[in-house]
């Protein structure tokens, strides 16, 4: 094989950057419109332009900007998960290296067209839920909205106070053959893709800069900005409504989306259980009180929304809530029951209902649409079956009959003659939508592997824009999109199928400096505490146990190292050092109860203690391993996703993958397991050091932080409290004098082994021992500094001054009562009694102030009535 065969990228002789892309990029297949050429054989000018910003490199570092960007995906932790649950693999998003460019000419029929549909479907929605107009005109049939499950009775009548009940709509288009676009079909219930497209943005322009600058790509900030502004404009509270998004929570498909919209946006991100309704007005819980609600952004299906009117077994929603929608007492984008506007069947009605309450013709068509429901249509629709696509008229598990969207094209005359009996038996359920084969857009395949191949490769995409509210009665478009890009043949561009997605570019005649920036008016002092950011009863409970997880992980790393290094070390371990240490690993799940102890076989070949700590540092049956708890933190700090910052949780997924692998070497080169075990666990042990860094210094100081440092402080109390007394009872503390291997071990394990030596050298005496590890409020692995800093985040969680603590506050044991000589002296059985005493008495302070704050804080147990923050 010659060089040029090798690497496709050097097969011509110093080409110009234009013939090279020519070259390697074959054209739209057979009757798809071609993004790159247009109808010629040259490429179209927004993409020449593209093009020559690479230079001088050209083409040759696309690989490592495609391997930057998918490092950028991990690191930011971008997923789309097809089926999430608890413990399943989340699937990286996909986004291609190349945009989707849209020139200002293609941009201006899109948005024009776009903005009348947003008028049109809120008009619609208007009438249905008020005079009903068109279905007594007949412009819609009865069965498309009272035999839709969306259409939602409930909302009938429903005070909007001349407000909008669409706030937010999603349009997926297709780009003919002639280079016309059409819709496809329109999302108005909970429309996704928002979060998605911001954050293609931030990959792709910083992948192509100079390109991005030159070409004058249309920003997206201000749009955002200005539907936030436009739903406080409606909400009666003005500029201090409070907004909240709500998500289906964590193991949502779209979660990572809603989590960096409530990010990017400001706003709280809540789940059902995070909401409740108090005389018709929609409240957060948070650890505060109870906060009001003004304005709600739902990513839940109408269905999910109110148990008590709607989906009867619906965890996800909240009880009451429709009434407070009935009442006015709370905007939601977008209101209930606008899902029946998302059946393909409505699309062939719309051009006469824009007539009717536009007085316009329809600016963007959408594909020849047949409900075959009217007989007429029905007529029409089967001799073209054989070119569309066969739709349900209304979705899954809506009591209609389910199937899957069919093309006439891919089906054989068998299958499309049962397919016409079908329809003939139910045609009312079935929708036939004339097909056109989807536009191609350029994507980049890797170079590397590659035989003589295309490296620029034609795929089909739709186009999903979004029409988002500015005003009480205008519209704006998003200047920008999310295209989805088909991942085979079918023609089908779908994420769940998988798909890939890219960024859009919406070219501007202006430059990014041109573009207007709307003043903002000055916040006064009072507006500045009104939006404390606030804290749910879920969070702050996730966050107690992200700061537990988080200290439990490191305690339990620190304790397998320590075994590990003295079992391995070249002084053979004393036996009650042998016998503590095995304990401790026994006690916190490390190793499962019945294995047999190391010390009765010290033979390297049967050591099974060693075997089975190692086998199982990141294992979960039977165990509650290192990795278990790596994993448990993670999946706490998930649902406060939105808290986190994108290095605070690259960090976390780094560390919980880099363990993954180390342990699965140690456990693979048997030779070397203690070794490769020892370096997996210090890799980890700089990993979790990095994410304690993060929660101390990269986290806002609010009731939130005070829980995670509530939670890391119990469980600091808890392990140091336990090693200690342990170590007691074992003997190992017996004759430290003689036999020092437990002294050490236990600094160790304390953490304080430097600043021992610093302060007492090589003594080896009880006192000094007992002075640091229990008595030295300077020393932060000291009980006396863990309790002493519990009491301050318990006073401030309780809003009380420190010279005047609240009674939970004084529940937590002060070691400054106590006297260092009579802790240090042993009983006439040998027996520390006072220092186990005060041992017991602090861990037993911690599980009180654990209860405590689940029954105060979370469970809301000890709380007749929850208090309403005016």
């Amino acid at each position: 094989m010659d060089s040029s065969q090798a690497n496709p990228l050097k097969a011509a002789d110093n080409p110009s950057l234009t013939d090279e892309i020519i070259r390697l990029s074959p054209k739209a297949h057979e009757g798809h419109f071609d993004e790159l050429r247009g109808h010629s054989a040259a490429l179209l000018p927004h993409w020449k332009t593209f093009f020559e910003q690479l230079e001088p490199s050209g083409l040759t570092d696309l690989d490592q900007r495609t391997q930057e960007l998918n490092r950028q995906i991990r690191d930011n932790g971008i997923t789309y998960n097809v089926y999430a649950d608890e413990f399943g693999p989340q699937r990286p998003w996909s986004v291609d290296l190349f945009p989707l460019i849209v020139s200002p000419e293609s941009w201006q029929e899109i948005q024009s067209g776009v903005l009348q549909r947003a008028k049109l479907l809120e008009g619609i929605v208007k009438d249905i839920y008020g005079p009903q107009t068109l279905l007594k005109e007949g412009l819609i049939p009865p069965a498309l909205v009272y035999g839709h499950p969306g259409y939602l009775r409930a909302m009938c009548g429903a005070n909007f106070h001349q407000r909008k009940h669409l706030h937010i709509i999603a349009f997926d288009l297709a780009r003919a053959p002639d280079g016309k676009w059409s819709v496809l079909s329109q999302r108005t219930q909970a429309p996704s893709g928002l979060g998605y497209l911001l954050e293609n943005r931030n990959l792709i322009a910083r992948q192509f800069p100079k390109a991005y600058e030159q070409m004058h790509i249309s920003p997206l900030a201000n749009a955002y900005r200005d539907l936030i502004d436009a739903l406080k404009l409606e909400s009666p509270v003005g500029p201090n409504a409070h907004i909240a998004l709500l998500t289906p929570g964590p193991y949502n498909e779209t979660y990572f989306e809603h989590a960096y919209l409530a990010r990017y946006l400001g706003l709280t991100l809540v789940e059902g259980g995070d909401l409740t309704v108090r005389d018709q007005k929609l409240y957060l819980k948070t650890v505060r009180g109870l906060e009001p609600v003004d304005i709600l952004l739902k990513r839940l299906d109408d269905e999910f929304l109110d148990p008590l009117e709607l989906r009867a077994d619906s965890t996800l929603g909240v009880p009451g809530l429709l009434q407070v929608i009935r009442a006015g007492n709370v905007i939601l984008a977008n209101a209930p029951g606008s899902a029946f506007l998302e059946s393909p069947a409505l699309l062939g009605f719309l051009p006469a209902i824009s007539e009717r309450l536009l007085g316009e013709q329809i600016q963007l068509p959408a594909m020849d649409t047949w409900w075959c429901g009217e007989r007429a249509a029905l007529d029409a629709a089967i001799p073209n079956l054989g070119h569309s696509a066969i739709k349900p008229t209304y979705p899954n598990g809506s009591g209609h009959q389910n199937y899957e969207s069919a093309l006439g094209g891919d089906l054989t005359q068998a299958q499309l003659d049962e397919w016409v009996g079908r329809i003939t038996r139910q045609p009312d359920e079935h929708t036939v939508q004339t097909y056109i084969p989807l536009a191609q857009m350029p994507t980049w395949l890797n170079a590397f592997n590659l035989n003589d191949a295309s490296l620029i490769e034609p795929h089909s995409y739709m186009l999903r824009v979004f029409a988002l509210s500015n005003g009480p009665d205008s519209w704006q478009i998003l200047p920008g999109g999310l295209a989805r890009i088909a991942g085979n043949d079918s023609g089908i561009a779908s994420m769940q199928r998988g798909g890939s997605s890219a960024d859009v570019w919406v070219q501007s005649h202006q430059t990014t400096s041109d573009v207007e920036v709307h003043p903002q008016q000055a916040l006064q002092p009072k507006e500045l505490v009104m939006r404390k950011r606030m804290v749910t009863s879920r969070a702050a409970e996730n966050l107690y146990w992200f700061g537990r997880y988080t200290e439990r992980s490191e305690n339990i790393l620190r304790l397998a190292k320590l075994y590990l290094e003295n079992i391995n070390s070249e002084y053979t371990p004393s036996g009650p050092l042998w016998v503590w240490l095995e304990h401790l690993c026994h006690q916190y799940g490390l190793v499962p109860d019945g294995v047999p102890s190391n010390f009765d076989q010290r033979d390297i070949r049967h050591r099974i203690f060693e075997r089975t700590l190692i086998n199982s540092l990141n294992g979960s049956e039977g165990v509650t391993s290192v990795g278990f708890n790596l994993n448990a933190m993670k999946r706490t700090a998930s649902n406060v996703r939105e808290r986190l910052s994108t290095e605070q949780w690259s960090t976390i997924n780094h560390c919980i993958d880099s363990f993954e692998k180390d342990c699965l070497k140690a456990t693979t080169f048997h030779d070397l397991s203690s070794s490769l075990a020892i370096d997996a666990l210090k890799q980890a042990s700089s990993s979790l050091a990095a994410i304690t860094g993060a929660q101390t210094d990269r986290m806002t100081r609010d009731d939130g932080w005070q829980l995670l440092s509530i939670g890391r402080h119990i469980e600091r109390l808890s392990f140091l409290t336990t090693v200690l007394d342990s170590a007691i009872e074992m003997g190992s503390l017996f004759n430290p004098n003689t036999d020092s291997s437990g002294y050490t071990a236990l600094l160790n394990l304390f953490d304080s082994t430097i600043t021992f030596h610093a302060q007492h050298q090589q003594s080896r005496e009880i006192a000094p021992l007992v002075s640091l590890l229990v008595l030295d409020d300077e020393n932060p692995r000291s009980l006396a500094w863990v309790s002493k800093a519990l009491r301050a985040r318990l006073s401030k969680l309780a809003g009380t001054e420190r010279n005047n603590p609240d009674e939970l506050t004084r529940s937590v044991t002060n070691l400054q009562d106590y006297d260092l000589l009579r802790l240090s002296c042993a009983d006439g059985f040998g027996n520390f009694s006072e220092l186990r005493n005060c041992l017991f008495a602090v861990s037993q302070s911690a599980w009180n102030v654990s209860d405590e704050i689940s029954a105060r804080y979370f469970n809301l147990i000890h709380t007749n009535e929850y208090s309403v923050q005016i």
